[in-house]
């Protein structure tokens, strides 16, 4: 007979989560190398080189967080009606990696440059369902928030390497683009050849477990009182909460630390992340992922509090940073392990395309109103409104979500 105390190797082995977790991290730490490269690149360059207004940046970065947002819906219908989500994120990683080909070629156009921005997160939002599907669909319901938390690491070490490349390529090469967008290219297809031939898709049922798949399916899950405060909630919360360009972009205007740091700036949120995403996720599988995802947004406003601070210097920012860091551990993956506990194994990358649209739509808002209050009124007006609106926005979903059981 077994006995569990006297082989714990074997205990824990059983313990160990499924390698599909570990082959996804893979595939998003090497896109994110790629993406992050961008992220830490656009703000100096459309800002201060090609002298964006604060209006026109919060338009285009509002397309890169949420423009395409809608095509997550279609990326979790499709995954879910073909039962096929390994081939709709490759679809939607190879698309953002064409884009980075082609960014060399617009130059310093705007316009060209929002259209690829536009066109690389239609990849992400194609993906990000199917991908988040396998990972939930893999591991067992009482280990998501861990599963979620290892990944999101991973996803952030690659986080952590593009910014990091960026400086480097920045100090060596002045502010060329096109180097930088190569490079980036490049990572992206490293990323999508390792999903194509090591990551193993969960073996299909012959009847998972649910309605049907289909959009209108999808969207029914909005029906269910709890799957539709979480995403009304979500959705309310990306709303309310100022973009990670502009979040560099005020640190460094708030502690006046040098414009050659801003690059390096996701550096600090992304050690943070990297570090906390999976005890914050183990934390939330047993405090409940609700509370955690409210307690992250609380986290937060400590990082918009921060900024009113006077030369506050260089302690200010690497605080913000530790917070901002902290905030996506609690929340990022959190939100997923949440959603895929509630929704069914037939649509469980339609119910995350549901609430992550949401979210992504909220975000697209918040970062084109947020550009043009900071571009029409003060630094300290801006950052006023932002505390408040968040402030207001948590206190509503707390309300909305009093109900939630305390495991959920």
């Amino acid at each position: 007979m077994y006995v569990a105390s006297s082989r714990p190797a074997k205990a824990d082995f059983r313990k160990r989560l499924p390698g599909t977790v570990f082959a996804l991290g893979t595939v998003s730490l090497l896109t994110d190398i790629s993406a992050e490269m961008i992220t830490a690149f656009l703000p100096v360059y459309l800002l201060f080189t090609l002298q964006l207004g604060y209006a026109q940046f919060g338009l285009l970065d509002g397309i890169y967080t949420g423009a395409t947002a809608l095509l997550r819906l279609v990326g979790g219908g499709i995954s879910d009606k073909f039962r096929r989500p390994k081939a709709v994120a490759a679809a939607g990683y190879g698309l953002s990696a064409a884009t980075k080909v082609f960014f060399p070629l617009v130059g310093a156009s705007p316009f060209g440059i929002g259209a690829l921005m536009a066109a690389d997160r239609a990849g992400k939002g194609i993906r990000t369902a199917p991908r988040d599907a396998m990972i939930s669909l893999a591991t067992p319901e009482d280990r998501l928030g861990a599963a979620f938390g290892v990944h999101r690491s991973m996803d952030t070490f690659g986080a952590l390497l593009g910014p990091l490349v960026t400086f480097l390529l920045l100090a060596q090469i002045g502010m060329v683009p096109g180097p930088i967008f190569a490079v980036s290219a490049a990572f992206a297809v490293i990323g999508l050849i390792v999903l194509i031939s090591f990551v193993r898709e969960t073996p299909a049922k012959e009847q998972p477990k649910g309605p049907r798949p289909s959009f209108k399916a999808g969207l029914n899950l909005l029906t269910d009182k709890h799957f539709r405060r979480t995403t009304v909630c979500a959705g309310l919360l990306g709303l309310a909460t100022v973009s990670d360009a502009f979040v560099y972009v005020l640190v460094q205007k708030a502690t006046n630390i040098s414009l050659g740091w801003l690059p390096l700036l996701p550096l600090g949120t992304a050690v943070v992340f990297l570090t906390a995403a999976a005890p914050l996720g183990k934390l939330a599988d047993r405090m409940g992922r609700w509370r955690m995802f409210l307690l992250g947004h609380g986290l937060l406003l400590g990082v918009y509090a921060l900024l009113f601070i006077p030369e506050g210097g260089k302690g200010v920012a690497i605080a913000a940073l530790l917070l901002h860091g902290l905030f996506y551990a609690a929340t990022d993956g959190v939100l997923s392990a949440k959603v895929s506990e509630s929704a069914p194994e037939s649509l469980r990358a339609s119910g995350l395309s549901v609430v992550q649209t949401g979210q992504a739509l909220g975000r697209l808002v918040s970062s084109v109103a947020f550009g043009l209050l900071l571009q029409f009124s003060s630094f300290t007006t801006s950052v006023t409104v932002a505390l408040a609106a968040l402030t207001v926005t948590l206190v509503i979903a707390y309300g909305i979500n009093r109900e939630q059981p305390a495991s959920a």
